[in-house]
């Protein structure tokens, strides 16, 4: 399969979707692997690393979407891509599809095949491709919070750690997930007075015993939330649904009535944010105040550590990008009941339910949009489909997978 690795261009993306060891993996597996010119700089990765490994660097990126059957990506196409998707095309990326109905219309009118890093999700209910950039924006609100606090950044004036004789700040974290845990991490580390809240109450038990008691765990309704937010100096939206779009927990009323220079820092923002008041925003321009409270909602926060993000992420995403290039989409799917959690469009069809119901599409299982012949209309083989002796040399390790879905995650 023709792999292509396209240069981040959303604002301040220094992410890549590929490092020389993985592109190694593939090259070495027979695969052909093309990266735009400079992709990897912004991750302290030059172009002679990928060439070092049997990658070819195409200077131009409209030739390497064109030339490429699989791409690999960071985070979701933006606007100026659009024109560059190929009909027929594997995309595997982020895509939080719920939050971006205009990419959405994109992938199905070019009957892409969408396979998206977040919805990605073994029988355990985990999710592995999400839970390294979750970590690391987990810990990183706390630090940008606790920045944000800050007078200059027009944040109360407050320290979280405190000092002798003067009170901790108060830190609320609503969700007790990945994201939630790792910046109680951060917080408690700093000192702060942490509150996780979750509607778990299995999930409070653990986190209660792995911090020894040393954060305020509590349940996760109206009231607890409105408290917390109303005494708390940082707030931290953790909160995810898969592939949906996340519940505004926060309402713009709440927001009124937090303490003037309060920061709120939304996690889910490119899920749509639990923050009513939440909108995306960029490294470049990353705050604004609503109500006097200071709100911090970049949408790629793991952009802006781009070297330790992007070994985090593709030591997950390596895996499962190899079993589609050497099954082809349909057959690697099939094998691999994960994997298939994480197409969400194809064939023109949105095939993840949540994302269906979320834009206004009709939902179409996967069964159903792949349908028995993984061919198109006109008897072409579709590019996303590996090339057929391929194929059939890999069959009896695609079957041996299917025993065991969650075998490479």
């Amino acid at each position: 399969m023709i792999i292509g690795v396209p240069k981040e261009i959303k604002t301040r993306e220094y992410r890549v979707g590929l490092v020389p060891a993985g592109a190694k993996a593939f090259v070495n597996a027979g695969h052909k692997v093309y990266v735009e010119k400079g992709a990897g700089e912004g991750a302290g990765i030059r172009d002679h690393e990928y060439e070092r490994v049997g990658c070819k660097i195409l200077k131009a990126a409209n030739d390497l979407w064109k030339k490429s059957e699989m791409i690999i990506k960071v985070k979701e196409p933006i606007a100026p891509e659009y024109e560059r998707i190929q009909t027929g095309q594997i995309i595997y990326t982020y895509f939080h599809l719920a939050a971006v109905p205009d990419l959405c219309k994109v992938l199905v009118e070019k009957k892409v095949a969408a396979v998206a890093y977040e919805t990605i999700q073994p029988e355990d209910g985990s999710l592995p491709l999400l839970k390294p950039m979750s970590e690391i924006a987990g810990k990183m609100a706390i630090q940008v919070g606790a920045a944000s606090l800050e007078k200059t950044h027009g944040g109360k004036g407050i320290l979280l750690g405190g000092v002798p004789g003067v009170r901790r700040g108060k830190v609320a974290i609503i969700g007790g997930g990945v994201v939630g845990t790792s910046a109680a991490k951060v917080a408690l580390g700093m000192g702060a007075d942490v509150t996780i809240l979750d509607v778990n109450l299995e999930r409070l038990t653990y986190l209660d015993d792995i911090f020894q008691g040393a954060v305020t765990t509590l349940n996760s309704d109206s009231e607890n939330i409105e408290r917390c937010c109303r005494e708390s100096d940082l707030v931290v939206g953790g909160v995810l649904i898969p592939g949906a779009k996340a519940p505004k927990l926060v309402s713009k009323e709440l927001i009124k009535k937090m303490s003037k220079g309060s920061v709120v820092v939304d996690v889910a923002v490119d899920q749509g944010g639990c923050i009513e008041t939440c909108r995306p925003t960029t490294h470049e321009n990353p705050t604004y105040e609503v109500a006097g409270v200071v709100h911090y909602c970049v949408a790629n926060m793991p952009g802006a550590v781009p070297r330790t993000s992007t070994f985090a992420l593709t030591n997950a995403t390596r895996p499962y990008g190899r079993h589609i290039a050497d099954l082809g989409v349909v057959a690697a799917i099939r094998a691999d009941k994960a994997l298939a959690r994480g197409l969400n469009t194809y064939g023109g069809h949105v095939t993840y339910e949540a994302v269906a119901r979320d834009l206004g599409y009709p939902y179409v299982p996967i069964e159903t949009a792949i349908g028995g012949s993984p061919k198109k209309s006109n008897g072409a083989v579709e590019k996303h489909d590996a090339p057929p002796a391929a194929a059939k040399a890999l069959k009896p390790a695609a079957k041996k997978k299917a025993a065991q879905p969650t075998a490479q995650a």
